[in-house]
């Protein structure tokens, strides 16, 4: 069944939904419990990416993680991290950007990216730490 589309949509061959639905058929996903499992195992090789805008990183991030911008993200990728066998966990507020972004990073060649099911909302609605932290890169 196709999703009721807001006014204004009708005339789009894809919504954000419909692509970050269709991004979210080619990437992996991981529960914020996976998550926190990472940032607890402090030997654990991997890098945490906040693709949220920089107002909504600066009120609260996932512990160690490195704020860079959706509209950012494939530019400062390759000196974030050059690495395409690193595992990366990106999150956004939803889990929608993130998709997006993974399935971008995934393109690009890097080929051990997950996008954090439900987002930043949903680990703060699971009680998970959050921490003011500041490591946001600057564009």
């Amino acid at each position: 069944m196709a999703e009721q589309r807001k006014p204004g949509e009708e005339r789009l061959l894809k919504t954000f939904s419909e692509l970050s639905a269709e991004a979210k058929t080619r990437i992996r996903e991981t529960t914020p419990a996976e998550v926190q499992g990472r940032i607890e195992d402090t030997g654990r090789d991997w890098l945490l990416i906040d693709v949220r805008e920089q107002d909504e990183y600066r009120g609260g991030h996932l512990p160690g993680a490195v704020g860079c911008g959706r509209g950012i993200l494939e530019y400062h990728i390759a000196d974030i991290e050059p690495d395409p066998e690193k595992e990366i966990v990106l999150y956004c507020r939803g889990g929608m950007r993130s998709a997006l972004a993974a399935d971008s990073l995934r393109q690009m060649g890097y080929r051990n990216v997950h996008s954090m099911i439900g987002g930043f909302r949903r680990w703060s609605e699971e009680g998970r730490p959050v921490t003011h932290e500041d490591r946001l890169i600057q564009h």
